[in-house]
Protein backbone atom coordinates (compact mmCIF):
# COMPACT_ATOMS: atom_id res chain seq x y z
CA UNK A 1 0.00 0.00 0.00
CA UNK A 2 1.44 3.40 -0.98
CA UNK A 3 2.11 5.79 1.89
CA UNK A 4 0.71 9.31 1.47
CA UNK A 5 1.02 12.33 3.72
CA UNK A 6 -1.67 14.78 4.77
CA UNK A 7 -0.17 18.07 5.92
CA UNK A 8 -1.24 20.34 7.40
CA UNK A 9 -3.97 18.80 9.54
CA UNK A 10 -5.28 20.60 12.62
CA UNK A 11 -7.73 18.08 14.14
CA UNK A 12 -10.01 21.12 14.55
CA UNK A 13 -13.72 21.79 14.43
CA UNK A 14 -15.33 22.19 11.03
CA UNK A 15 -12.48 20.68 9.07
CA UNK A 16 -12.14 17.74 6.72
CA UNK A 17 -11.33 14.14 7.53
CA UNK A 18 -7.85 12.89 6.73
CA UNK A 19 -9.40 10.75 4.01
CA UNK A 20 -11.15 13.79 2.48
CA UNK A 21 -7.79 15.51 2.08
CA UNK A 22 -6.18 12.34 0.76
CA UNK A 23 -8.92 12.20 -1.88
CA UNK A 24 -8.32 15.80 -2.97
CA UNK A 25 -4.56 15.32 -3.12
CA UNK A 26 -4.90 12.12 -5.15
CA UNK A 27 -7.27 13.76 -7.63
CA UNK A 28 -4.97 16.78 -8.05
CA UNK A 29 -1.97 14.50 -8.51
CA UNK A 30 -3.68 12.79 -11.44
CA UNK A 31 -3.80 16.04 -13.44
CA UNK A 32 -0.55 17.46 -14.79
CA UNK A 33 -0.50 21.17 -14.03
CA UNK A 34 -3.74 20.86 -12.07
CA UNK A 35 -5.84 24.02 -11.64
CA UNK A 36 -7.87 23.75 -8.42
CA UNK A 37 -10.75 25.91 -7.21
CA UNK A 38 -12.66 25.69 -3.95
CA UNK A 39 -15.53 27.45 -2.21
CA UNK A 40 -14.94 27.74 1.53
CA UNK A 41 -11.42 28.42 2.84
CA UNK A 42 -11.76 28.12 6.63
CA UNK A 43 -8.28 27.42 8.09
CA UNK A 44 -6.88 26.69 4.62
CA UNK A 45 -6.20 23.00 5.25
CA UNK A 46 -7.71 21.77 1.99
CA UNK A 47 -6.09 24.56 -0.05
CA UNK A 48 -2.69 23.93 1.55
CA UNK A 49 -2.89 20.17 1.05
CA UNK A 50 -3.85 20.50 -2.61
CA UNK A 51 -1.20 23.18 -3.15
CA UNK A 52 1.42 20.48 -2.60
CA UNK A 53 0.08 18.64 -5.67
CA UNK A 54 -1.49 21.29 -7.92
CA UNK A 55 0.04 24.03 -10.03
CA UNK A 56 -2.45 26.67 -8.90
CA UNK A 57 -5.04 26.88 -6.13
CA UNK A 58 -7.88 29.42 -5.93
CA UNK A 59 -9.94 29.51 -2.74
CA UNK A 60 -13.04 31.69 -2.31
CA UNK A 61 -14.43 32.83 1.02
CA UNK A 62 -16.47 35.69 2.42
CA UNK A 63 -14.39 38.80 3.01
CA UNK A 64 -13.49 39.89 6.54
CA UNK A 65 -16.03 42.72 6.24
CA UNK A 66 -18.78 40.31 5.20
CA UNK A 67 -17.98 38.00 8.10
CA UNK A 68 -18.00 40.93 10.54
CA UNK A 69 -21.41 41.95 9.21
CA UNK A 70 -22.64 38.49 10.19
CA UNK A 71 -21.43 39.09 13.73
CA UNK A 72 -18.66 36.48 13.61
CA UNK A 73 -15.84 36.77 16.18
CA UNK A 74 -12.69 38.58 15.10
CA UNK A 75 -10.46 35.65 16.03
CA UNK A 76 -12.59 33.32 13.88
CA UNK A 77 -12.15 35.72 10.96
CA UNK A 78 -8.36 35.89 11.50
CA UNK A 79 -8.05 32.09 11.34
CA UNK A 80 -9.33 31.93 7.76
CA UNK A 81 -6.47 30.91 5.49
CA UNK A 82 -4.16 30.26 8.45
CA UNK A 83 -2.35 27.41 6.64
CA UNK A 84 -2.76 28.58 3.04
CA UNK A 85 -1.87 32.29 3.21
CA UNK A 86 1.92 31.79 3.08
CA UNK A 87 1.84 29.53 0.01
CA UNK A 88 2.91 31.16 -3.29
CA UNK A 89 0.62 29.09 -5.55
CA UNK A 90 -2.54 29.82 -3.53
CA UNK A 91 -4.74 32.78 -4.51
CA UNK A 92 -7.25 33.90 -1.86
CA UNK A 93 -10.45 35.31 -3.32
CA UNK A 94 -12.96 37.25 -1.22
CA UNK A 95 -16.68 37.53 -1.86
CA UNK A 96 -19.98 35.68 -1.70
CA UNK A 97 -20.24 32.59 -3.88
CA UNK A 98 -23.72 33.71 -4.94
CA UNK A 99 -22.43 36.87 -6.61
CA UNK A 100 -18.68 36.47 -7.14
CA UNK A 101 -17.58 36.77 -10.79
CA UNK A 102 -16.68 33.13 -11.40
CA UNK A 103 -16.57 33.67 -15.15
CA UNK A 104 -13.73 36.14 -14.61
CA UNK A 105 -11.44 33.47 -13.15
CA UNK A 106 -10.43 32.21 -16.57
CA UNK A 107 -11.85 28.75 -16.12
CA UNK A 108 -12.30 25.89 -16.56
CA UNK A 109 -10.56 24.20 -13.62
CA UNK A 110 -9.41 20.59 -13.40
CA UNK A 111 -10.62 19.98 -9.84
CA UNK A 112 -13.29 21.84 -7.86
CA UNK A 113 -14.17 21.45 -4.17
CA UNK A 114 -17.52 22.86 -2.98
CA UNK A 115 -17.38 23.34 0.79
CA UNK A 116 -19.31 26.52 1.53
CA UNK A 117 -22.71 26.89 3.18
CA UNK A 118 -24.27 23.43 3.38
CA UNK A 119 -27.94 24.45 3.36
CA UNK A 120 -29.96 23.15 0.42
CA UNK A 121 -30.31 26.42 -1.48
CA UNK A 122 -26.66 27.35 -1.08
CA UNK A 123 -25.47 23.94 -2.30
CA UNK A 124 -27.90 24.09 -5.23
CA UNK A 125 -26.76 27.58 -6.21
CA UNK A 126 -23.02 26.92 -5.79
CA UNK A 127 -23.33 23.72 -7.82
CA UNK A 128 -25.25 25.41 -10.63
CA UNK A 129 -22.83 28.36 -10.83
CA UNK A 130 -19.72 26.18 -10.76
CA UNK A 131 -21.01 23.98 -13.57
CA UNK A 132 -22.06 27.03 -15.59
CA UNK A 133 -18.74 28.89 -15.39
CA UNK A 134 -15.88 26.61 -14.30
CA UNK A 135 -16.51 23.03 -15.44
CA UNK A 136 -15.20 21.50 -18.66
CA UNK A 137 -15.68 18.03 -20.10
CA UNK A 138 -12.74 16.84 -17.96
CA UNK A 139 -13.43 18.57 -14.65
CA UNK A 140 -13.88 16.57 -11.44
CA UNK A 141 -16.14 18.17 -8.80
CA UNK A 142 -16.15 17.19 -5.12
CA UNK A 143 -18.72 18.25 -2.51
CA UNK A 144 -17.78 18.18 1.16
CA UNK A 145 -20.15 17.16 3.96
CA UNK A 146 -22.34 15.11 1.64
CA UNK A 147 -22.28 12.67 4.57
CA UNK A 148 -22.53 13.45 8.27
CA UNK A 149 -19.98 10.73 8.84
CA UNK A 150 -18.83 8.01 6.44
CA UNK A 151 -21.82 5.91 5.47
CA UNK A 152 -24.44 8.37 6.77
CA UNK A 153 -25.71 10.60 3.93
CA UNK A 154 -26.47 14.24 4.60
CA UNK A 155 -29.68 14.46 2.60
CA UNK A 156 -29.95 18.25 2.47
CA UNK A 157 -26.57 18.51 0.76
CA UNK A 158 -27.29 15.63 -1.62
CA UNK A 159 -30.66 17.12 -2.57
CA UNK A 160 -29.05 20.51 -3.19
CA UNK A 161 -26.29 19.21 -5.42
CA UNK A 162 -28.70 17.05 -7.40
CA UNK A 163 -30.95 20.06 -7.95
CA UNK A 164 -28.01 22.18 -9.06
CA UNK A 165 -26.50 19.75 -11.55
CA UNK A 166 -27.22 20.48 -15.22
CA UNK A 167 -29.46 18.00 -16.97
CA UNK A 168 -27.96 15.48 -19.35
CA UNK A 169 -24.50 15.27 -17.79
CA UNK A 170 -22.54 12.36 -19.27
CA UNK A 171 -20.57 11.55 -16.13
CA UNK A 172 -21.21 9.79 -12.87
CA UNK A 173 -22.07 10.96 -9.35
CA UNK A 174 -20.83 8.83 -6.45
CA UNK A 175 -20.38 8.99 -2.70
CA UNK A 176 -16.77 8.20 -1.84
CA UNK A 177 -16.33 5.51 0.80
CA UNK A 178 -14.48 6.37 4.05
CA UNK A 179 -14.95 10.09 3.39
CA UNK A 180 -17.60 12.80 3.80
CA UNK A 181 -17.47 13.54 0.07
CA UNK A 182 -19.62 13.14 -3.01
CA UNK A 183 -17.86 13.27 -6.37
CA UNK A 184 -18.80 13.96 -9.98
CA UNK A 185 -16.52 12.26 -12.50
CA UNK A 186 -16.83 12.89 -16.24
CA UNK A 187 -15.72 9.29 -16.79
CA UNK A 188 -17.34 6.17 -15.30
CA UNK A 189 -15.84 4.89 -12.06
CA UNK A 190 -15.89 1.43 -10.47
CA UNK A 191 -18.67 1.49 -7.87
CA UNK A 192 -20.44 -0.86 -5.51
CA UNK A 193 -23.59 -0.53 -3.38
CA UNK A 194 -22.96 0.66 0.18
CA UNK A 195 -22.81 -2.13 2.75
CA UNK A 196 -22.66 -0.96 6.38
CA UNK A 197 -21.69 -4.47 7.47
CA UNK A 198 -18.82 -4.93 5.03
CA UNK A 199 -15.30 -5.44 6.35
CA UNK A 200 -13.90 -2.03 7.36
CA UNK A 201 -11.09 -0.40 5.44
CA UNK A 202 -7.69 -0.59 7.09
CA UNK A 203 -5.61 2.57 7.34
CA UNK A 204 -2.38 3.19 9.20
CA UNK A 205 -2.05 6.64 10.74
CA UNK A 206 1.15 8.26 12.00
CA UNK A 207 0.81 11.58 13.82
CA UNK A 208 3.73 14.02 14.06
CA UNK A 209 3.74 17.25 16.03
Amino acid sequence: MAARTVAPFAFGDGGSLVTDLLLLRALARQRTGCRYFEIGTWRGESAANVAAEAATVHTLNLSAAEMRALGLPERYIELHGFFSRPLPNVTHLHGHSATFDLAGLGGPFDLIFIDGDHHYESVRRDTARVFEHLVSANTVVVWHDASRQPGQPRWEVLAGLLAGLPTGLPGQLVQVGNTLCALYSPQPLPVQPPDPLANPGQFEVEVKF
